[in-house]
């Protein structure tokens, strides 16, 4: 009996410690850390196997798997420019893979599932969210969502590393408001397209401008340099008054170019300054509100603060419109100014050249002008220089055959006032021999008076003349004056002056 007890226990022995191993093996997966405790220092488990004392010790499961935690905020939260935002956002964690970040999380989760972990790390991780909301601007927040994203997983992570958990990544999904300012910013950015757009447009369409009238410039140089190369073939008189003309219209043009374009520029100055005036005077008036805003805030409970709020950051956003939009009408004025006053350079160099080739023209013209007087001139010269050469050369004799030239042309004009008389009627006797002694006395007079004048004695000139032709029996025929009616009316120079002296002898 002794004997098989002696066997007995061994055996039984043997058998408790296989029941103790099968009943207290166990094997961890990679996504799950088994924590063992109780008879000794706590022990990991993670994808390896183990042996825990049943009764003795116990095993605690801890999830490692990465949790999504969808974090938003429950309600606007006013960001650095009073702004209310919210902000919608998706978080990666999972539990620390350090042991020391293992045995904080199995303080706080241990046991416990997804869901469990998520509602209890959400709060956390929004209320870091809503701080860094706080600290930025909205437009910083659209349009680096990186940058914010950084920042909140900067904040949140010391207070994840608290509860054993590390933060794998933060991804913002998306950004609203309660008034549109986000679709605002959208709008001024396609303005600001537009606007470039726009401009580009208007430069492209004066370049193609200045090479036309450039192109235009230059065909109608070509032709007035033709048309100029002509004229000074034709006279060089009038070029000195050319030169002095065209410097003269180009001074004016370019004073009156001058003028217009200083004018311009005052008128640019001024409305620039209104309208810098004007932002500063918004800008004042939104900084007045403001203050009073804020002492409204102060001496307000907590509801009045809060409508003073929104009351502010309405003025606000209003005064930002509004400033927005006076920044926009002096920007398309001040590009409009830009724009006339290039279009009025461009007319008053037009106005330059058309009055350029005016005065070259009038030049032309005024050139050949005194060439036709000049030659003109010099034909009477000629003719004037002939006719004292002739007179030289006859002396007194061309003097005397002026004279009786002149004679009956005289007569006629004494006696033109009675061609006008329709009717006269003289009354007593010898009135007719007056009046005939009348118009020749006026003759006489004329004639006399012409002697006086030129220092000669007429009638002492006729009898030497005509003492010398006898003398050298030459035949003298004398005009009386006497002729047909065709004759007086149309006399001619040369036939007198024959008729006057033959130089034909008598046979």
């Amino acid at each position: 009996m002794g004997e098989i007890l002696y066997l007995l226990l061994p055996a039984a022995a043997v058998v408790l410690l296989i029941v103790i191993i099968s009943t207290g093996y166990v094997k961890a997966p990679p996504d799950t850390a088994y924590i063992i405790s109780g008879f000794r220092k706590p022990r990991i488990l993670i994808g390896k196997a183990g042996v825990r004392i049943p009764f003795l010790e116990r095993m605690d499961k801890l999830s490692l798997k990465m949790f999504s935690v969808d974090v938003k905020t429950t309600d606007f939260v006013p960001n650095s420019e009073y702004i209310n935002v919210k902000v919608d956002a998706t978080v990666k964690i999972r539990v620390g893979q350090a042991e020391d970040m293992m045995s904080l999380a199995a303080r706080f989760f241990l046991n416990e599932d997804e869901k469990m972990i998520i509602g209890r790390v959400q709060d956390t991780l929004e209320g870091n969210m809503r701080e860094i909301i706080g600290q930025m601007k909205l437009s910083e927040m659209v349009t680096d969502r990186k940058a914010f994203g950084e920042r909140v997983q900067e904040n949140a992570i010391p207070d994840l590393q608290k509860m054993g958990l590390e933060l794998v990544s933060f991804n913002v999904q998306s950004f609203s408001d309660q008034n549109g300012v986000i679709d605002d910013l959208g709008i001024d950015n396609i303005s600001q397209i537009k606007k470039s757009a726009a401009i580009a447009k208007a430069q492209a369409d004066r370049d193609v401008a200045i090479e036309q009238a450039k192109a235009n410039k230059e065909a109608n140089d070509a032709k007035v340099e033709s048309e100029m190369q002509i004229a000074q073939k034709q006279t060089e008189l009038a070029i000195r008054e050319s030169e002095l003309k065209k410097q003269a219209d180009i001074k004016q043009a370019e004073a009156d170019a001058a003028y217009r374009i200083q004018e311009q520029e005052q008128q640019k100055t001024i409305e620039t300054s209104t309208v810098n005036a004007q932002i500063a005077k918004t800008e004042r008036e939104a900084e007045l509100k403001n203050k009073e805003v804020e002492v409204a805030k102060q001496t307000l409970d907590a509801e009045i603060r809060a409508k003073a709020d929104a009351e502010r950051y309405r003025l606000e956003q209003q005064a930002q419109a509004e400033l927005f939009k006076r920044q926009k009408e002096a920007e398309a004025r001040r590009y409009e100014q830009e724009q006339e006053a290039e279009a009025t350079k461009k007319a008053a160099e037009a106005e330059k050249f058309a009055r350029e080739q005016e005065a070259a023209g009038i030049a032309a013209v005024g050139k050949a002008q005194a060439q036709a007087i000049q030659a003109k001139a010099l034909a009477e010269a000629e003719g004037i220089d002939k006719k004292a050469e002739a007179m030289k050369k006859y002396g007194e004799a061309a003097i005397v055959e002026m004279i009786m030239t002149a004679l009956p042309e005289i007569a006629k004009n004494v006696a033109q006032p009675l061609s006008k008389v329709d009717k006269i009627t003289m009354y007593g006797e010898g009135n007719s021999a007056k009046l005939i002694s009348d118009i020749v006395n006026g003759t006489t007079q004329v004639t006399e008076g012409i002697a006086q004048g030129m220092g000669l004695d007429i009638k002492a000139l006729i009898a030497g003349l005509i003492g010398g032709k006898l003398a050298s029996h030459d035949t003298v025929i004398v005009d009386t004056g006497k002729c047909d009616a065709a004759e007086c009316e149309h006399p001619g120079a040369d036939e007198r002056d024959e008729s006057f002296f033959d130089p034909t002898p008598v046979g």
